[in-house]
């Protein structure tokens, strides 16, 4: 605005201006020595002139700036009520989806209160056909079975049958107790094995003998295994181990629950006579077994343990031979429980400083967090130390060092810098243990692997190939990269690959030694374990099944 008055000021002073040029110029006139052929009236009509024009100009840019002005002030006034109107209208929002939140909520609510009562009053109820057997659990809606237990999963029959909704064959083949039929259901639906394995204890409650039908589906435990067979590489076996081994763990829950079952008339002596029976046949097997070639995941020695805990028939056998199998057991997710099962909790101290000396100290850490000892196996060291060994073991001197040998220290490293991350993360020790240096070593070791690999691939020799013309010859195009990030299997079993993605936690101690329903783990596998063989079970990867 000052500007403006400026410049309105200097333009009113024009006629001044004009007119002491006018008296200067008539002086000049009056000095003159020639005739000047400008005369002033010309000059004067070119000044006023320029005046004109000016103040035209500055009236133009005047009613210009007054225009803008008023355009800006009315683009605010709407720019103002838009961002009003937005507001209301994401206020609006907010509060329609917390209404139809807390509707949800009450609904959901609602529905498992209901379904709480109908169960609690169907459970108090005995058929009235004379047969006292235990009734169904109505089925609940799909929203309200995520979180209750798979009792609710399950709906009464007036006939005091059991009827499991998903999987009905599996209580067909419990009541016809077909075991070989059950195995090869199992194996054919491998890629639902999970739901299967919640669904196995309500339908073993239709067996007329349950602890007997489990029993008879261990037969081919050893009965496969042939003489030039190796059982820790025959899919097929391996299959029928895991697939015998969880139904133990299926039958063990469904005897901890006695709302379902009594477990004294479930397990009888006669029943605990062939239950032993069995284990004393297998157990001459297991003399052969090597601590460190089962690398903490042997099955013959877990099937052997999960059948005196689940029978209860471990007070027949030697605690100490009880006590030498768990290391070979150590890195399997129910090692916790079946230890808490046999009574071997006192005994833990012991089995940890076995993982110590033999180079487990993963399998340590682990165990001493699921017994709470921590204090007494300080974990921060056994993961420092496992990793010390894990770089010192089978050096490379420097005068004979071949390619082959450097690669498999670095996949040793590599493997245990893994490990050790995941337990680091696993029982949260990042503010003892800082994971920064680890992650580096990490991306140092895999990168030059993959340098290695390509170099490798670039020196291999390239055989020809027709041209796709049909004249001649032309170079093989490979791709030097490698699609995927490939670990061989390490050497020595004294280091075990653990693997960096697993989901495995060992489950704490707690007041029920045996494993409830509701939190028995899956057997799940995450893909960098590789696939289940044949039968293709998935098992948890950290501590496999």
């Amino acid at each position: 605005m000052d500007n403006t008055n400026s410049v309105s000021t200097l333009i009113d002073c024009t006629t001044s201006k004009i007119q002491q040029l006018q008296k200067a110029f008539a002086e000049l006139e009056s000095h003159r020595a020639v005739t000047l052929n400008l005369k002033w009236k010309e000059l004067e009509e070119h000044f006023h002139g320029l005046e004109k024009s000016l103040k035209r100009r500055f009236h133009e840019l005047e009613s210009q700036e007054k225009e803008f002005e008023s355009r800006t002030v009315e683009a605010q006034k709407l720019l103002e009520k838009r961002q009003a109107a937005v507001v209301a209208k994401e206020q609006a929002s907010l509060e329609t989806l917390q209404e139809k939140r807390d509707a949800a909520i009450y609904v959901i609510t609602t529905a498992r209160e209901k379904q709480r009562k109908v169960s609690t009053e169907e459970s108090s109820v005995v058929t009235d056909d004379g047969q006292g057997g235990p009734p169904s659990v109505e089925e609940k809606p799909p929203d309200v079975m995520v979180s209750e237990s798979n009792f609710e999963e399950m709906k009464s029959a007036e006939n005091g049958s059991i009827e499991v909704m998903s999987y009905p064959q599996l209580v067909k083949l419990c009541e016809q107790m077909d075991s070989e039929g059950l195995h090869k259901f199992i194996s054919d639906n491998r890629k639902n094995l999970a739901s299967i394995r919640e669904e196995i204890p309500l339908a073993l409650r239709a067996a007329a003998n349950p602890a007997l039908f489990v029993l008879e589906s261990l037969e081919d435990f050893y009965r496969l295994e042939g003489p030039n067979m190796d059982g820790k590489k025959d899919s097929n076996l391996l299959g029928v181990r895991r697939t015998c081994i969880m139904l133990m763990e299926c039958l063990s829950i469904l005897l901890t629950n006695p709302d379902l079952v009594s477990a004294s008339d479930v397990i009888t002596e006669e029943v605990k006579d062939l239950a032993e029976a069995i284990a004393e046949e297998w157990k001459p097997k297991l003399d052969a077994l090597d601590m460190d070639a089962s690398n903490g995941n042997s099955l013959e020695a877990h099937a052997f343990l999960q059948l005196l805990a689940t029978f209860g028939i471990a007070s027949g056998f030697d605690e100490e031979e009880l006590f030498r199998l768990i290391p070979m057991v150590s890195r399997r997710r129910q090692t916790a429980d079946l230890c808490r099962s046999l009574g071997l909790t006192e005994r833990m101290p012991g089995v940890i400083e076995v993982l110590v000396s033999s180079g487990r100290q993963i399998d340590a850490v682990n165990l001493a967090f699921a017994f709470e000892l921590t204090e007494q196996f300080s974990p921060v060291p056994l993961l420092k130390s496992y990793l010390k060994e894990a770089r010192k073991a089978s050096p490379v001197k420097p005068g004979n060092a071949s390619p082959t040998a450097q690669n498999e220290v670095n996949d040793r490293e590599l493997a245990a810098l893994k490990a050790v991350l995941k337990s680091i993360e696993e029982h949260k020790l990042e503010d003892q243990y800082p994971v920064d240096p680890l992650q580096k070593r990490v991306l140092q070791l895999e990168k030059a692997k993959a340098d290695k690999k390509r170099v490798a691939e670039a020196a291999k020799p390239q055989p020809k190939r027709p041209r796709a013309n049909g004249v001649g010859y032309g170079p093989r195009v490979t791709n030097v990269v490698a699609d995927k990030t490939f670990y061989p299997r390490v050497a020595e079993n004294r280091y075990p690959q653990y693997m960096y993605d697993r989901q495995f936690v060992y489950p704490g101690p707690a007041d029920n030694h045996c494993p409830s329903l509701l939190g028995s783990a899956t057997y799940n596998m995450s893909p960098a374990h590789g696939n289940y063989f044949a039968t293709g079970y998935q098992y948890q990867p950290a501590y496999l099944h």
